[in-house]
C-alpha cells in the first residue's frame, strides 16, 4: 500500500518548521507522521513515490536516490514554504547523503535517525537556524 507522494503537514508547519523526506510506504507514512506529530514539533514531511516500498527496499531497488529524492524537492514547492535550507533524510540511507548534496546544492543534508521511535528527541534538539 502507497500514499501519495507529496509534502503532509503534520501539526500546522510554518516557514521554519523541519524537512524530513521518507518512502510512500503507507507503513513507513503513517509510523513516521505519528513521531513526528508525538514530538510536538509541526514540521513538513515530504513523501517521495518509489510505489509504496520502505527506505531500505527502495534504496536497495534504486528507487530512493539522491536524483529522485531531488527531483521530487525540486518540484515540490517546499522552498517556497520554508526560510531554511535542510533537509532530513532517514538514517539508513546516511550513505547517500554526500550525493544529496551534490544533487541539491542550496540544501544541507542532515542525517536522521534509523529509528522512526527516536525521532521526537531528534526533532526537539534539531535547529533550523
Amino acid at each position: 500500500m502507497a500514499v501519495d507522494s507529496k509534502f503532509y503537514e503534520i501539526g500546522n508547519p510554518d516557514e521554519n518548521s523541519p524537512v524530513l523526506v521518507t518512502t510512500n510506504f503507507s507503513l513507513t507514512y503513517f509510523i513516521v507522521s505519528g513521531e513526528i506529530e508525538g514530538s510536538k514539533i509541526p514540521a513538513w514531511l515530504g513523501v517521495v513515490d518509489v510505489d509504496g516500498q520502505s527506505v531500505l527496499t527502495a534504496w536497495a531497488a534504486g528507487k530512493f536516490v539522491p536524483e529522485t529524492i531531488a527531483k521530487f524537492i525540486n518540484t515540490s514547492g517546499i522552498a517556497d514554504k520554508v526560510k531554511h535550507r535542510k533537509l532530513i533524510i532517514p538514517g539508513y540511507v546516511a550513505q547517500i547523503s554526500g550525493e544529496l548534496e551534490e544533487e541539491l546544492p542550496d540544501w544541507e543534508i542532515v542525517i536522521g535517525t534509523r529509528e522512526a521511535a527516536d525521532i521526537p528527541a531528534f526533532l526537539r534538539q534539531f535547529s533550523t537556524t
